[in-house]
Formats: structure tokens, sequence, C-alpha cells
């Protein structure tokens, strides 16, 4: 993938893709997300990294603007979500376990529905390349309802990829697959960055495919950011052997204060 040890070669194009800032959400007294900051370049794909509760979600939700912060900005393309927001998120996309596609409709009729939602050109030509490169085209005809899960991840990542994001979100695109599909769709997603150049915020419990794909992670702890570096280095930082024993250490005890890439 790109250079995960300076990360020159995924921030060395125009700007990011997406840039946090001070982004905060908070529901009576209580803070779901304090101050997060961060950005996503060009064919980088950053984990966002944290245990249930940890903030994950609501960041996400913020970024696709389900949510309104209480404090902060998101720029998408450098387009301000808060001032232009159909504008910002013309370059984005998403994919989710949460948010499966209609499964009474078929893969052909679900691509075709959601880029008609996205207002896609020669729409018929992108259905069947998408229907192509994610190997859906003996699905076509098929109801989604009917896929086994990991023809349903493939199904949702080509309709993520529809109107050619620049910023594409992943909130846990393979919790529900076996190895072997999980091992398939991590290829296409490292693809997708290389390919097409968006950048890729993905968020996963599962620190080995963290490693494998991500450039950069962002360990996040009662909805503050702790650490932030490259996965396959952050653990010998921070005295740890692995990715996951340092996730569990500071999903168990979070630090007083959030600690920089050291070096």
């Amino acid at each position: 993938m790109a250079d995960n040890g300076t990360g020159s070669a995924v921030r060395g194009e125009a700007g990011p893709v997406l840039s946090v800032a001070g982004l905060s959400k908070s529901y009576s007294d209580v803070a779901a997300v304090e101050g997060v900051s961060f950005e996503v370049h060009c064919r980088e794909v950053v984990g966002l990294l944290g245990p249930n509760g940890a903030g994950k979600t609501t960041t996400i939700n913020m970024i696709l603007g389900v949510l309104s912060p209480t404090a902060g900005s998101v720029l998408i393309g450098g387009i301000d979500l808060a001032r232009q927001r159909s504008h910002a998120l013309a370059h984005a996309n998403f994919s989710a376990v949460y948010a499966p596609l209609p499964g009474n409709l078929t893969v052909a009729q679900n691509l075709r529905f959601f880029g008609l939602v996205y207002g896609i050109p020669a729409l018929a030509r992108r259905v069947g390349e998408l229907l192509r490169q994610f190997d859906l085209e003996r699905l076509r005809d098929t109801k989604c309802g009917l896929l086994s899960s990991g023809e349903q991840t493939r199904v949702a990542l080509a309709k993520a990829v529809l109107n050619r994001p620049r910023l594409l979100l992943l909130d846990e695109p393979t919790a529900s697959l076996d190895p072997a599909a999980a091992q398939t769709i991590r290829a296409r997603i490292r693809n997708l960055a290389l390919d097409t150049g968006c950048g890729i915020l993905w968020t996963s419990h599962n620190m080995y495919e963290v490693e494998e794909v991500c450039d950069r992670v962002l360990f996040l702890s009662h909805g503050r950011i702790l650490l932030e570096g490259d996965p396959r280095r952050l653990p010998g930082e921070h005295g740890a052997a692995t990715l996951e024993e340092l996730f569990i250490r500071l999903a168990r005890e979070p630090l007083a204060e959030p600690l920089q890439r050291a070096g």
C-alpha cells in the first residue's frame, strides 16, 4: 500500500479528503465525543479504533451529517459540511453492517435505486461496471436478502462507490464474514484506495486486519483520541507486544492525557 513509514506517499496529494477539527457531541451533561481532530488523505486508509461506547459511531454519524455536532467542524474535500451539506456529502459514501441494503430488491435494482438517489449520470453503464468490478454479474438478478454475508458485503461496497466518493466510511465492513471472505474484502478495499484515490475511514475490532490494511490508526476512548500512529509501530512505541495488547490496555485503563505518535 502506501508508504507506512513516513506517510508521505499518502499525504502528497492536494489537501486532505476529510478534516475533522474540535468535533464534540454532548447529550445533556454527558460528552459522547470530546474535541476530536484528525485528517484522512487521498489513498490513505485510517483505522478508527476503540471499545464499544468509545464514540466511533457517533463520530462517523457526525461526519455523515446524520448527527449535528455540539462543537467543531467537518470538511469533506475542503467543503464545510455545516454550510454546504449536500455538496460536501456528494463527495462521500459509507457502508456499515447495521445498514443492510433492501433485501427484497435484486443486486441490480439496489444499485440502480441508489444510483438514482445519488444522481449518477450514465447509470446503466456505471451499474454494469460495478457488477463486473465486484464479481456480481451472475448475481445481478438475485434478491439481496438471499445472498451470503460475503456477497452482501460486496454489494454494499459496490453501492458505496457508486458516486466515486473522495471519502469512504466503512463501519465494521468484515464483522460478519468468515476469514476467507474477510480477506477478499480487505484486498478489495485496499485496491479501492489505491485505484480510485479515495481516502477511507475504517472502524474495526479485528487488530489483525487493522495492521494489514491501515496506514494509520486513531485510538478513541471515552470520546477522545488517545493515540495516533502507524499500527505496526505503535505497540513497540508504547511498551506493548501487539496492537491487540495495546488496544486492551487502552480500553481498560485509558491514558490520562492523549499521546501523539512517538518520534
